[in-house]
């Protein structure tokens, strides 16, 4: 055991699992909807003011909220707007 003392211990953890906003953004509307709150309401809110606790912790909606950017949820939700206008060209 005294051999190791002077060697560098490594440790690695596991990566966390990769999420996509859109799948985020799924999560929390589920979880909001039910819990019986207006989830497109508490969403805007949330971006607004960047207050989590407009956000449930049910099924870990607030942490996983959290991972994201407030200006990448904006941005998801306004891709998936204009391409369901069909304003892409």
């Amino acid at each position: 055991m005294s051999e190791n003392m002077g060697n560098t211990q490594y440790f690695k953890s596991k990566p966390e699992a990769e999420f996509h906003v859109k799948e985020v953004l799924d999560l929390v509307y589920n979880a909001m909807a039910e819990k019986g709150y207006n989830p497109v309401n508490q969403m805007v809110g949330y971006i607004m003011s960047g207050d989590p606790t407009y956000i449930t912790s049910h099924k870990g909606a607030r942490s996983m909220i959290m991972k994201v950017e407030r200006d990448e949820l904006v941005e998801e939700l306004l891709t998936e707007y204009i391409r369901n206008k069909s304003w892409e060209q």
